[in-house]
């Protein structure tokens, strides 16, 4: 569950239907979910197109035949083997499906129903930018490097190799100097955003991210390595390959021997 959102906490997050509410539309895709539809897409092998939703919802007439799964009017007999999807967050739409007329047909439908403007291929969405490829899709976030890097003055600090010093685990560090807690965890929060795309940084702002209660200098060394590391390689991203087997693999090494932090949650039976 994602925290801090107001549709979760209004009423407590108590409502129920037809007393607090009658109906409920939160067009609210996730990054997550955009990453993998780009994935999907690459392996199936369909462009993806995106719309820009203006104000639509306001001023138009939302209609069953718009939404329902059996009476889109695009999908005629001739369509139905066909991949659809469609994501949605807030004022753009992106969709792509293995028909093309399928993809017009829906572009067609949704201008003639509201106030909607095409903008082609996908190329930027929720700050990811994508290139599509004739052999994959390639996703990255370089422009939001760049300002994340202008932000927190890294654009001209020197360059590390690597995302972590190996050399320097952390750990509590109790005896150290306290350092300003907003501008920790405002700069823990721009890479959270980040790691959408990369992951090469994902362990390394988690590890940080654990001392956003009362981060030391430590701590705020260790996050300033991330922003050095990112100044030297700001273009990395993700590849899909067209190519590439569509399956799924996992990786995990817990290693509480040589963890700090995992050995002393062993010994005080926390979980």
């Amino acid at each position: 569950m994602i925290r801090n959102k107001a549709r979760l906490v209004a009423q407590g997050h108590r409502q129920e239907e037809g007393i607090d509410y009658e109906e409920v539309f939160a067009p609210m895709a996730r990054i997550e979910a955009i990453r993998l539809f780009l994935a999907y897409a690459s392996f199936i092998g369909f462009l993806v197109y995106q719309m820009d939703v203006k104000s639509a919802f306001l001023y138009g007439t939302i209609e069953e035949e718009v939404y329902g799964k059996d009476r889109l009017t695009l999908f005629d007999q001739e369509a139905k083997s066909s991949s659809f999807t469609l994501y949605m967050s807030v004022d753009d739409i992106i969709f792509g499906s293995t028909n093309k007329e399928l993809c017009t047909g829906f572009e067609k439908l949704m201008k003639d129903k509201f106030q909607m403007s095409s903008m082609g291929e996908l190329t930027f969405f929720l700050g990811l930018q994508v290139q599509q490829k004739e052999d994959g899709i390639f996703i990255s976030q370089d422009k939001y490097v760049a300002e994340i890097l202008k932000k927190f003055n890294y654009s001209d600090v020197k360059s590390a190799s690597t995302p972590v010093d190996l050399e320097k685990p952390l750990v509590k560090d109790g005896d150290a100097d306290d350092v300003d807690v907003h501008l920790y965890r405002s700069m823990i929060r721009s890479l959270m955003y980040l790691t959408a795309s990369r992951p090469d940084i994902m362990f390394a702002v988690c590890a940080c991210a654990r001392f956003q209660v009362t981060p030391k200098t430590s701590h705020l060394l260790a996050v300033k390595r991330i922003f050095r590391y990112l100044k030297g390689k700001p273009t990395l991203g993700l590849w899909y390959s067209r190519d590439s087997p569509f399956e799924l693999v996992a990786y995990t090494d817990s290693d509480y021997a040589g963890a700090t932090l995992e050995s002393e949650v062993l010994q005080t039976g926390g979980c």
